[in-house]
C-alpha cells in the first residue's frame, strides 16, 4: 500500500517541477496591458532643507494630483486634494507632498516608535528602483513625524523589518499638512545606467474618514501592487552609492535574583559586560553585507509563558533585529500567489532563524549544583542580500556558534560538561523571476555542521543536517487571475547510530509504531533522508474565491536542525471556495463567506485528518467587524495519542468561533473573541479573550489583553509501562487520563513616545496555567478510543504522598506500578521595559529592565486570588541592561 502512495506522490511532485520549469521558459504572453501614469522627476539645483515647509523652488511648480480611493469607496476620487513632487540630485532622492485638508483641526495624528502602525493619517511613498515590477522600498510619514519603512516583495508583500537611514519632516498648517523625504542612494539598490526608469506610488490615509487613496490605484477586485506603480522618468547622471556603516556596541548587565545557600552559581548577584560590532557594507550597488560579531540581543522582548503538555516543540516568533531585518528574502514556497492557505496542513519551514543561538540541547545528570547557559553564544553571523546576474534575488546567511558547557559542582569539586557543540549554520536562497514576474523559479539550501568534543553529546545530537528545495510559480492566464505555486524539497541528517536512532524514535517520527508496517527503526543507520512537497492553485482576484492544494511530507522528512515543522508522514489536500464583496451595501462595507474542506492520510492510507469549515467575515458601516467560524472534524485516526504506540481512533469535534473588533479610530478600541468546541465522551473546551487599547494622548497608548481558556480532554497521555501480559497493545500499557486545563494569560503593554527617536515600551505578562489529571485509565486496543478505567473492576488506584500507585488487575499477575502526581500549577510573570533613544541616525542607546518570576505551589487547583498573591510573592530574576551603539559612516 505504501508503494501505491509513493508512486502517486512521486508522479505529482515531478509534475510540480515540470510545470514550473516549462512556465519559466515561456515568455510569450505580455501581461502588462493596463496604462500607467507617468511622473517626471525634477533635477534639484539648490539645497533642500528637510523641514516639511515646502518653501524651496522645486516645490513651487505644479505637482502631480489625482488620487483615487481604495477605502471606503473604491474607485471614487479622493475627498481631499494631495499634490506630490519627486526630485533628485547627485546623492539623494527627494519626495515632497502637500496634503490639503478642509478640516485641518481634525487631522488625526499620533506619535509612535519607528515602524509602529499607528491609527493616524499617513503619507506613504513606494519606489521600485530596479523596475522589476515585483520589489522595492516603502517610506511612510505621519503628521507628527513618526515613520515606517520597509521592503516590498512578491508584488503585494510588505516587510517592515528593514530600517534604512533616511530623513523626513512633517509640518501642519491651516491648509492641512506637508511632508518632505530625503533618501540617500546608498539606501536603495539599482543598477548603474545613463538614464533611469523607476516605478513609484503614493498613498494617503485620512484616518478620521477611514479613507485610503492611491496615486496609482488598483481596484479591489484586481491584484498587484508594485506591478501597478506609476512610471518615474527624468533621472539621469547619477550613480549608485556604496554603503559602508560601522556600528560598534558595548553592553553592561546586572542580574539580581534569589540567593541559594551553598549554590556557587546562584549568589543573588552577577555583573557582566560585553562588546562587539555590526557592519553594513554595499559589496556592489545591488548587494549588501550585514555582519555582526559577538552580538547581544538583551533589548529584545521576552518570550511569553506557555503550557505545553504535548509532545511537540513550542514555536516562538523571531524578535532579534539582525535576523528579522530583510527576512523576506528567505521566504520560500509562496511566490506568485497573493494568498497561500494552509487549511489543515502544517507547512514545514526550511529556515527558522531561532535555531541559531538556541538553548543548549545537551543535559547533565542532576547531581550537585549545575549552571546551564540560557542560550548558545553567537560568535559571528553574516548576511548578504540583493540581486545578481540577470534578475536573481539572492540571500546568503552564515553563522558560527560557540561550544557551550554546563558548569558542575559536586561537593568541592568543579567540572564542566559539553552540552552544545561548536556549530556552523548556513542558508542560501535564490530566486529568479521571468516575464515581468509572471513566472518564477528558485531554491533554498541549508546546512548545519557540528563539531563534538565528547561522544556522549554526539550520541544525542546529529552531526550534520542538509536540505535543498526548489520553488516557483506561473500565472495561467494573461489577466493574472489564476496562479499555480509550488515547491519540492529534501532533507538529510547524519550522525552517530545512537543519534539517528534517537531521531527515529522522537515525536517527529515515531518509527517504533508497531502497527505501521511502512516504517521501522534502523539502529544501524547513520543518516535519515526525507522529502516534502506542495502545489497550490489560487484565484488571485475577483468576487469569487477559490484555492486548492495538495501536499506531501514523507515519514523521514526532518528540517528541525535549521528549520521547523511538526510531524511528517502525511498526504494532505484541501479545497476552498466562497464569495466576497468590496463595496458597501445597507449593512456592510465589505463581507466574505468561504467554505473549505480538507482531508489527510498517512503513507499507510489511514485517514488522519478531515475537516469542514464555514467562515463568514463582515465589516459593518460603522467600521466594526466580526468573524464567525464553524468547523466539523469527523472521527479519524491518530498516530500520536499513544506517542509511538499503535494507531488510535480520535473522536469527532465541532467548533464555533466568534471574534468582534471595534472601530480603531476611536480613543478606546476593543475586541472580543471566543470559541466553544465539543467532543463525545463529555469532553469540551472553550475560551474567552478580550482586548482593550486606550489612547489617552497622542503619544501614549496602553493595552490590556486578558484571556481565559478551559479545556477538558478525555485522552491525555500520562506514561507507558511495558507489560508482556498486555498482548492487544503489543506488550505495553498506555496510561492516560482525563485532564482539565485552565489558563489565564494576561498581556499588558505601554507605549510612550516622547519624540520619533525617543520612546519607552513596557510589556508585562502575568500567566496562570493549571492542570488537573483525573480518571486514570489504560487504552484497550488499537484503532479505538476505548479504555479500562483504573479503580473499576479488579484494578486499583491509590494516591499517597504525591504518588499514584496502579494495579491493573488486583489479584491478577500484572505488576503494580507507580508514578508522580502529574498535576501542575504554573504561575509566571515575565516583563520587559525598554527605553530606546536614537541619538543620531543609526546610533542607539538602550536602557532595559527584564524580570522573570515563577511559582509552582498548589498543583491541580486554581484559585485566582490565592495564585495571584503567590505569584507576586514569588522570588524572581531581575536583569538591568545598558547598551549603546554608534554608527560611523565610512
Amino acid at each position: 500500500m505504501r508503494q501505491h502512495f509513493l508512486n502517486q506522490t512521486i508522479e505529482i511532485s515531478c509534475a510540480i517541477v515540470l510545470i514550473l520549469c516549462l512556465a519559466c521558459v515561456s515568455n510569450a504572453l505580455d501581461f502588462d496591458t493596463f496604462k500607467k501614469r507617468e511622473i517626471q522627476a525634477l533635477r534639484i539645483q539648490s539645497q533642500i532643507t528637510v523641514d516639511g515647509h515646502l518653501n524651496e523652488v522645486p516645490w513651487q511648480s505644479q505637482g502631480f494630483t489625482g488620487f483615487i480611493q481604495s477605502e471606503p469607496l473604491d474607485g471614487e476620487p479622493a475627498t481631499e486634494k494631495t499634490e506630490v513632487w519627486v526630485g533628485y540630485d547627485g546623492h539623494h532622492l527627494y519626495v515632497a507632498a502637500r496634503l490639503y485638508d478642509s478640516e485641518p483641526e481634525n487631522i488625526i495624528t499620533r506619535l509612535g516608535r519607528r515602524d509602529d502602525e499607528l491609527e493616524s493619517d499617513w503619507f506613504v511613498f513606494g519606489v521600485d528602483p530596479y523596475f522589476d515590477k515585483r520589489s522595492g522600498f516603502q517610506f511612510a510619514v505621519n503628521p507628527s513625524g513618526s515613520i515606517i519603512d520597509g521592503t516590498l516583495f512578491n508584488d503585494e508583500g510588505t516587510d517592515n523589518t528593514w530600517d534604512g537611514v533616511w530623513s523626513s519632516s512633517a509640518h501642519r498648517d491651516q491648509k492641512g499638512w506637508s511632508v518632505e523625504i530625503k533618501i540617500p542612494y546608498n539606501q536603495l539598490r539599482f543598477r548603474d545606467k545613463e538614464k533611469y526608469t523607476w516605478g513609484v506610488n503614493f498613498i494617503r490615509v485620512i484616518k478620521r474618514k477611514n479613507e485610503k487613496a492611491f496615486f496609482s490605484w488598483v481596484p479591489k477586485e484586481e491584484s498587484g501592487y508594485v506591478s501597478r506603480f506609476a512610471v518615474l522618468k527624468g533621472i539621469h547622471d547619477i550613480r549608485p552609492a556604496r554603503l559602508l556603516d560601522f556600528l560598534p556596541f558595548a553592553v553592561g548587565k546586572a542580574l539580581m535574583g534569589p540567593e541559594e545557600e551553598g549554590n556557587p552559581f546562584q549568589t543573588g548577584k552577577e555583573f557582566t559586560g560585553n562588546a562587539g560590532f555590526d557592519l553594513k557594507a554595499g559589496l556592489k550597488s545591488n548587494l549588501t553585507l550585514n555582519l555582526t560579531v559577538n552580538p547581544d540581543f538583551g533589548q529584545v522582548e521576552v518570550d511569553p509563558a506557555v503550557i505545553n503538555i504535548s509532545d511537540q516543540e513550542t514555536y516562538y516568533e523571531e524578535k532579534r533585529p539582525f535576523f528579522i531585518e530583510g527576512a523576506d528574502i528567505f521566504r520560500f514556497g509562496t511566490g506568485g500567489a497573493n494568498t497561500v492557505r494552509h487549511i489543515g496542513w502544517k507547512n514545514p519551514s526550511f529556515f527558522y532563524s531561532r535555531r541559531i543561538g538556541r538553548s543548549p540541547q545537551g543535559y547533565v545528570q542532576p547531581f550537585g549544583y549545575v549552571d546551564y547557559p540560557a542560550w548558545t553564544t553567537i560568535l559571528t553571523a553574516a548576511k548578504v542580500t540583493g540581486k545578481v546576474g540577470k534578475g536573481w534575488n539572492v540571500g546568503f546567511l552564515s553563522a558560527l556558534t560557540n561550544r557551550e558547557h554546563a558548569n558542575i559542582r559536586i561537593d568541592e569539586e568543579r567540572t564542566k560538561q559539553e552540552i552544545e557543540p561548536f556549530s556552523y549554520y548556513g542558508v542560501l536562497r535564490a530566486q529568479k523571476e521571468f516575464n515581468q514576474g509572471n513566472q518564477g523559479l528558485g531554491f533554498i539550501a541549508t546546512s548545519v555542521l557540528r563539531n563534538f568534543k565528547t561522544p556522549e553529546l554526539a550520541a544525542l545530537i546529529p552531526r550534520s543536517a542538509f536540505s535543498l528545495a526548489l520553488d516557483g510559480w506561473t500565472f495561467l492566464d494573461k489577466n493574472k487571475t489564476w496562479v499555480v505555486t509550488g515547491w519540492i524539497g529534501g532533507t538529510m541528517v547524519t550522525g552517530t547510530t545512537e543519534a539517528i536512532t534517537k531521531l527515529q524514535l522522537s515525536p517527529l517520527h515515531y518509527f517504533q509504531r508497531p502497527d505501521a508496517h511502512y516504517v521501522d527503526v534502523d539502529k544501524n543507520a547513520s543518516s535519515l533522508k526525507g522529502w516534502s512537497s506542495r502545489i497550490f492553485l489560487n484565484k488571485q482576484k475577483g468576487n469569487w474565491v477559490f484555492n486548492t492544494a495538495v501536499g506531501f511530507m514523507s515519514p523521514e522528512f526532518n528540517s528541525m536542525d535549521l528549520g521547523y515543522h511538526t510531524r511528517g508522514d502525511v498526504i494532505h489536500g484541501h479545497v476552498e471556495t466562497g464569495y466576497q464583496t468590496f463595496h458597501p451595501d445597507p449593512v456592510f462595507r465589505s463581507w466574505k463567506i468561504t467554505l473549505a474542506a480538507c482531508r489527510g492520510t498517512d503513507f499507510g492510507g489511514n485517514r488522519i485528518n478531515e475537516n469542514y469549515i464555514l467562515t463568514a467575515f463582515g465589516r459593518f458601516l460603522n467600521y466594526w467587524s466580526a468573524v464567525f467560524t464553524m468547523s466539523y472534524d469527523p472521527t479519524r485516526y491518530n498516530h500520536y495519542l499513544t506517542r509511538g504506540g499503535p494507531i488510535a481512533e480520535y473522536p469527532w469535534g465541532f467548533t464555533r468561533r466568534l471574534s468582534i473588533h471595534s472601530d480603531n479610530r476611536k480613543q478606546i478600541i476593543g475586541s472580543l473573541s471566543a470559541h466553544y468546541r465539543t467532543h463525545p465522551y463529555g469532553a469540551y473546551n472553550w475560551s474567552l479573550y478580550a482586548g482593550l487599547k486606550w489612547k489617552p494622548r497622542s503619544n501614549l497608548s496602553l493595552s490590556l489583553n486578558p484571556g481565559y481558556m478551559w479545556r477538558h480532554s478525555a485522552g491525555q497521555w500520562v506514561t507507558k509501562i511495558e507489560d508482556d501480559l498486555k498482548v492487544e497493545t503489543y506488550g505495553v500499557r498506555y496510561v492516560m487520563s482525563d485532564i482539565i486545563v485552565e489558563t489565564i494569560p494576561v498581556e499588558i503593554r505601554v507605549n510612550w513616545t516622547f519624540t520619533p527617536r525617543l520612546s519607552l515600551q513596557a510589556y508585562l505578562q502575568p500567566y496562570i496555567g493549571v492542570g488537573d489529571y483525573f480518571n486514570f485509565k489504560e487504552w484497550k486496543r488499537p484503532r479505538t478510543f476505548d479504555f479500562d478505567v483504573y479503580g473499576e473492576g479488579d484494578s486499583t488506584l491509590s494516591l499517597e504522598k504525591g504518588r499514584y500507585t496502579f494495579d491493573p488487575d488486583g489479584p491478577g499477575p500484572a505488576e503494580p506500578f507507580s508514578l508522580r502526581n502529574p498535576d501542575f500549577n504554573l504561575k509566571s510573570m515575565r516583563g520587559t521595559v525598554v527605553l530606546r533613544w536614537e541619538y543620531s541616525p543609526g546610533s542607539t542607546f538602550f536602557a532595559v529592565w527584564t524580570q522573570n518570576r515563577a511559582d509552582y505551589s498548589y498543583p491541580g487547583q486554581l484559585d485566582f486570588s490565592r495564585d495571584i498573591q503567590a505569584l507576586f510573592r514569588a522570588p524572581g530574576d531581575h536583569i538591568f541592561l545598558i547598551k549603546i551603539n554608534h554608527r560611523f559612516k565610512l
